[in-house]
């Protein structure tokens, strides 16, 4: 007996945009949020050692927690909802009439001129550049079949994985467990927190190694998550009722285990030893496995999102992602004035216990501030500046009353 076949895209044309969308949206915006403060606030983030400011237990478990649930998780969650967007805009240009590449082109070019000037004032460690520019991959990509969408997308996340758990192996052989000092960390707190000149300096000069660190350690994932999301389009999956509600349980009682094992031998090599060759096996095995647990992350939330206080968190999550692009910058923002010479300056001056609670205040302000603009608005500040560029016209600056 023949199955029926999956929705493509001229089933979901007539779909508007998806409120558990938006909210799932607004929950990766907390782990990103929850992982790139840690740039904001130590400046040995990413380096080969721990901060000496962090010499307790507590300070490491923190750490620990952090790499093992948020980090190399919620870019891919972005990741996926990218893709799956794509198929979205290319259903609106289908509806429209309108050619959709002259379109798709012009939203990434102005995707990566945010980036760009993002990483170059704010954040070096910005990722949209690299989403401007694997979106045209993508474009590029687009009458590919969903199987073979899969294929290549399951290619590159083994590849890239084989490749760090190999440097790793390599390094563990020749004896390099663990980093060994750096001095750039002690460079970078003094001009990152001395003025806004010196954060604005050390921020241009940094953008473009970190660009290139960025495309080596998470373009290949990116780009396949990118990929797992226009299937997940073409096929209708996020399309409620959902086709996987019949084998969720069962699907989450295999995908959950290995990502939590491969997510937690990640989080001790990053936490307790960072560089070197163990780092880079726990990466390689962390790209083998990260997907599986941002996957079960979606998987509950669509579950819960079924209950009635799962409802009411959903709707309160909504607004934030609808505006997602305009509060991943509020959040550099915000973390620049705190933690550089922008504002504060507190750049290596806090106990890590303080980041957990900061995360939280900052996210709950993030929160309200989307309600109350999204009561107003039909877009964010950003997406609607983007909207405009894509379709070379005024949108709608209020909602109609």
């Amino acid at each position: 007996m023949n199955s029926p076949a999956r929705p493509g895209p001229e089933k979901i044309t007539s779909a508007t945009r998806l409120l558990h969308i938006d909210a799932l949206r607004g929950f990766a915006l907390l782990g990103i949020l929850a992982v790139n403060i840690w740039v904001f606030t130590d400046p040995y983030y990413g380096a080969s050692v721990s901060n000496p400011v962090y010499p307790a237990a507590i300070d490491h478990a923190i750490r620990f927690l952090i790499s093992t649930l948020f980090e190399t998780k919620f870019y891919l969650l972005f990741s996926f909802l990218f893709g799956y967007s794509f198929t979205l805009q290319l259903a609106s240009a289908e509806r429209s009439q309108n050619a959709f590449v002259p379109r798709m082109v012009r939203r990434q070019l102005a995707l990566l001129a945010i980036g760009l000037i993002h990483g170059a004032v704010l954040f070096y460690g910005e990722i949209l550049s690299l989403y401007a520019v694997l979106g045209l991959v993508l474009l590029g990509l687009r009458n590919l079949c969903a199987r073979r969408a899969l294929k290549l997308a399951v290619g590159l996340l083994v590849c890239s994985a084989l490749i760090f758990m190999t440097l790793g192996l390599l390094q563990l052989a020749e004896g390099n467990y663990v980093g060994s000092m750096e001095w750039e960390p002690a460079d970078k707190a003094f001009l990152l927190g001395s003025s806004a000149l010196g954060t604005l300096s050390f921020n241009l000069s940094h953008l473009p190694e970190t660009i290139l660190a960025l495309w080596l350690l998470q373009g290949p994932s990116t780009l396949a998550m990118f990929l797992f999301g226009y299937v997940a389009g073409r096929r209708g999956w996020l399309v409620a009722p959902y086709v996987f509600d019949a084998w969720k349980d069962r699907l989450l009682s295999l995908i959950l285990p290995i990502g939590l094992v491969g997510a937690l031998i990640y989080g001790y090599t990053a936490a307790y030893a960072p560089g070197a060759g163990l780092e880079a096996l726990g990466y390689g095995i962390g790209q083998l496995t990260a997907p599986l647990l941002s996957t079960s992350y979606v998987l509950l939330l669509l579950g819960a999102f079924n209950s009635p206080l799962g409802e009411r968190v959903c709707r309160l999550l909504a607004p934030m992602g609808r505006m997602s692009l305009s509060n991943y910058l509020l959040q550099s923002l915000l973390l620049s004035l705190i933690f550089t010479g922008y504002g504060l300056g507190l750049i290596n001056q806090l106990d890590s216990a303080w980041v957990l609670p900061i995360v939280i205040a900052l996210y709950a302000l993030q929160l309200w501030l989307s309600t109350l603009w999204m009561r107003s608005h039909q877009y964010g500040p950003c997406e609607w500046l983007l909207r405009a560029v894509t379709l070379l016209a005024w949108p709608a600056w209020r909602k109609a009353r």
